[in-house]
Formats: structure tokens, sequence, C-alpha cells
């Protein structure tokens, strides 16, 4: 035990101190944050693009005095002229595009609108023209009816869903969207700690057997210990990060109001108190945030555990061959990649099959569980995942463990996977 910790403190103390580790541990939380920010500024912009458009509406579809209602976008009616004439002197007018309206002159009920620009149309200013257009169409629909349309809109201004949950705690306000990006966020930040922590356990790996250095090693420290040492300490540094980055992103979100004060400001609409920050807030704290933690820590610790013992046994395998370890290292990251595919799935479908499989099945449990943990899932569905996770550790730690001890002396020729079955299953 005192050799792992030795093997261990070197691992962690070599890590920890290099300045590529202060840089990323302060450098990713300023990115997220400012992210994070970059998306409320985009999000409070509205879009101020002023556009005029030229009409030609010969069978007086729409109705001209209630289309100038938006103040970026302006119409003007030319229903003497026509298409031939207007497509050539448009632009030197002063408009950016012409649009023709046509009656349906078939069975299809639709008629026909037609768009001309020198190019094409940016999303907000086709989507604009065409929400007015429809507004302006169902309008008159419904006023033709006896229906007056300022009567429903009233009935359906401000009008949303809110999602309250049920816990332990009382009733709290939810957001489906605040779910989705913690789960998300957490299913793709644990995505990446496995491929680059454990990348770097069979760096360390190959490296030292490269220099060999191992051979050094291994004469006073027994190869499993070497493996179960070096796994250990990389992993802390891993969690140790990943403890740094919550902590930095917790405090540093709070100077957001202080940069964006719009930010902080009570949102429009009926019953809206909150501000935006305000409201974010309140969705995070209506999440399970301890078991949140719990099942994070856990399925990285045991997720990463698995993979890294695999990936030490690669490194011993592989000598300074990049491309001979990149072969290698492929086949161990695929079930990652398609535990990465499979949570995508499941933040949209929790329940689905797929996502029950995936958050199972011990070689993808640890990225698609975090598509799942924000809902309410089975806790069968959690105890039986965990033990497969376990038993899987167990299980590759000990055939990994088996072809380290002999991989890692071994120089010169590639070892087929023949030979590999043969160092993991061999008794002795």
């Amino acid at each position: 035990m005192n050799k792992i910790k030795l093997v261990f403190l070197r691992e962690y103390l070599s890590r920890v101190k290099k300045r590529s580790f202060l840089l990323t541990t302060f450098l990713v939380p300023l990115i997220i944050i400012g992210f994070y920010a970059a998306v409320i500024m985009i999000s409070m912009d509205e879009s101020n693009e002023e556009h005029k458009v030229a009409v030609v509406d010969k069978d007086h579809l729409l109705d001209e005095k209630k289309m100038n209602l938006s103040p970026n976008i302006t119409f003007d009616f030319m229903n003497e002229e026509t298409e031939a004439s207007l497509v050539k002197k448009y632009l030197s007018m002063g408009y950016q595009s012409l649009l023709l309206i046509q009656k349906d002159s078939g069975n299809t009920g639709r008629n026909k609108l037609l768009i001309h620009s020198p190019s094409a149309l940016s999303m907000p200013v086709m989507n604009s023209i065409e929400k007015i257009i429809s507004n302006n169409v169902r309008n008159q629909v419904l006023e033709a009816k006896g229906i007056d349309p300022s009567g429903i809109d009233k009935l359906t201004e401000g009008l949303k869903i809110e999602n309250t949950i049920d816990n332990a705690q009382g009733e709290n306000k939810g957001s489906a969207g605040i779910a989705y990006a913690v789960s998300y966020a957490c299913g793709f930040l644990l995505y990446m700690m496995l491929i680059i922590y454990g990348t770097q356990v069979m760096r360390g790996v190959s490296e030292e057997k490269t220099n060999r250095i191992s051979e050094v090693i291994v004469s006073s420290v027994k190869p499993f210990q070497l493996m179960l040492g070096k796994i250990l300490g990389i992993g802390a540094v891993g969690l140790t990060q990943f403890i740094l980055w919550i902590g930095l992103i917790y405090g540093l979100q709070f100077l957001i109001p202080l940069i964006f004060p719009a930010a902080n400001q009570p949102m429009s609409g009926p019953g809206a108190n909150l501000s935006m920050f305000g409201m974010v807030l309140q969705a995070i704290s209506a999440l399970p945030l301890s078991k949140i933690l719990f099942m994070f820590l856990f399925y990285f610790l045991f997720g990463y555990l698995t993979y890294a013992s695999i990936f030490a046994a690669v490194g011993s395998m592989v000598s300074d061959d990049q491309q001979e370890a990149q072969q290698m290292v492929f086949p161990i990251i695929m079930p990652i990649i398609l535990g990465f595919v499979m949570m995508t799935k499941a933040v949209n479908e929790p329940n689905s099959s797929m996502a029950v499989f995936g958050s199972i099945f011990p070689l993808t449990s640890p990225v698609v569980m975090m598509g799942r943990m924000t809902y309410d899932i089975p806790y069968w569905h959690i105890a039986v995942s965990m033990l497969a996770l376990i038993g899987t550790f167990l299980f590759f730690t000990w055939m990994s463990g088996k072809i380290f001890r002999i991989g890692v002396l071994m120089y010169g020729k590639k070892p087929s996977w023949k030979e590999i079955m043969k160092w993991a299953f061999r008794k002795g």
C-alpha cells in the first residue's frame, strides 16, 4: 500500500504543479462564464435590421393598412407596377426585396408568394415577413367570420406553462431548458474527461516504457502497484480540477448581473417578478443537486477507473509508435463515443429503450446516465447500473493488471490480440 501511495503522489504532484494544469484550471471556468455571458448578451440584443419591401398584390389579398406593424420591416404596395418593370429597378428605388403575391389559380387553396432579392435573405428577416403575412391573412379570415382577432390575441398573450416540481423540499419552479442544459453539460464533461485523462494514463505508461524508466521502477514496485498508483494519481488530478472548476464557476456566475445589469431586471409578462438571472438560479435550485453531484462523482470515478485500466494496458503494449497507439486506442474510445451519441437522445427521451439500455450497459453508462439523472428515473435502474459498472471495473482492472505486468517490460515486436488474451487469462 505504501508503494502505491508513493506512485500516486508522484503522478499527482508532478501534474498538479505543471503550468498547463494551472492554466486550464483557471481558464476553463472563465471561458465557460464568458460563453454564458455571450449567450445572455445575444439573447437580449434585439434585432434592429431595417428592411424595405416593395409589394405587388394585384388581387388585394393583403390588408395594406395593417401590414406596417413591424418597426424594422416596411411594406410599400405598388400594385400599378408589373413584375417585369419592378425587378429591374426595385434596388435603385431603395428597396432590399420585391414581394409578389398572386391568387391561387388551381384548387390547392394556397396563394403564390414570390420574393426577389439580390442575395439570400437572412433568417430573421424571412421569418418576420412570413409571420406578418400569415397574421394579416389570418386576421382577414377571422374578421370575415365576424371574429375579433384582438380578442383572440388577448387570450393567448403571455400564455406560458409553468413547471412545478414536487420534491422533499416542497414545490419549486422548474425549467425543462435548464434540466436539459445541466444533463447535456454533465454528459459532455464526463465524455471529455474519460477520454482526456484515460489517454493521459496511456501516454504516461508509454513514455516511461519508451524511456526505460519503468524498468527501474518495477525493480522496487510490483507492476500492478505501478499501474494502480498511476491510475489513481491521474484520476485524483481530474477530480481536483473538476472540484476547482465547480467552485470557480459558482463564484464567477454572480458577476454576470454586474456585467449585464439588464439580466437582473424583472422579466416582462403577466406575473413575472424575477430577473432572467433569478429565474435561472430558481430553476437550478429545483433540480436534485445532491443526487446530481453524487451520481456525477460516482460515474466519473468508476467510469474513469474502468477505462483508465484499459488505457494503461494499451500503454504498456505500445512503444513510441503513435500510429500503433491510435490503432489500439480506437476500439476503446468507440464505446465512449457511442455513449455520447446515446446521451444526446437520453436528454430528450430519458425513458426510451435506448436510453435505459445505454445507462445500464457498463461501457456506456457513465455518459448516458448523465443524460437521465435530472429526470425521475426508477431507482432500480440506478442500482443495476452502478453494480454493473463496479463489477466491470473489478474485471477490467484484474485483466489489465495481468496484461500490464507483461507488456510493460516487453519491447520490439508488437503483440497480437491472441497473445494479449493469453497474457490476460494465463494462470500464475
